[in-house]
């Protein structure tokens, strides 16, 4: 019989109760290092790595870059209620990421993307870094800063 301590459930259980009992001030925090890491890593990749973004990415990055300005002034006034819009924006970068992730793993078809012949392309090995692909970086990001920002908001609805 296995002790309690080993089951995966238990695990699921603490991982969620941890979760829970974040504070607003460090789901706040968390969202911005998201925000501002996912920011950097697009300038790296365009800058440094001379990768050209496509147009997804574009639209990817418009969603990205405020995240991480609204997410530090939120944090350097204090104000809590900024989550909410974080969470706006989050979710917006979000549905880009799974279309851009859809197109990407072939479930669109290839006459609805949005990239330009001559331009980058949306679906191509460029498309990857560290063995994944960006689309999917960029989903676990929005999503992750979308969950940090309502889990920063559970004090304010009391």
């Amino acid at each position: 019989m296995a002790r309690r301590s080993e089951s995966p459930i238990w695990f699921e259980e603490k991982a969620l109760t941890l979760v829970l009992k974040i504070s607003p001030d460090a789901a706040l925090t968390l969202a911005w290092l998201v925000a501002l890491v996912g920011s950097l890593s697009v300038l790296f990749i365009g800058e440094i790595l001379g990768q050209t973004p496509c147009n997804l990415c574009w639209f990817q990055r418009a969603f990205m870059f405020p995240l991480a300005i609204i997410l530090g002034l939120g944090l350097w006034w204090r104000d809590r209620r900024i989550g909410r819009y974080a969470m706006a924006l989050a979710i917006g970068g979000g549905l880009l990421a799974l279309w851009h992730l859809a197109l990407y793993a072939g479930v669109i078809p290839e006459d609805i993307k949005p990239c330009s012949a001559t331009g980058p392309s949306c679906t191509d090995d460029n498309q990857v870094i560290l063995g994944l692909p960006i689309p999917l970086l960029a989903l676990g990001a929005f999503a992750s800063i979308a969950l940090l920002s309502a889990l920063s908001l559970k004090e304010n609805a009391e």
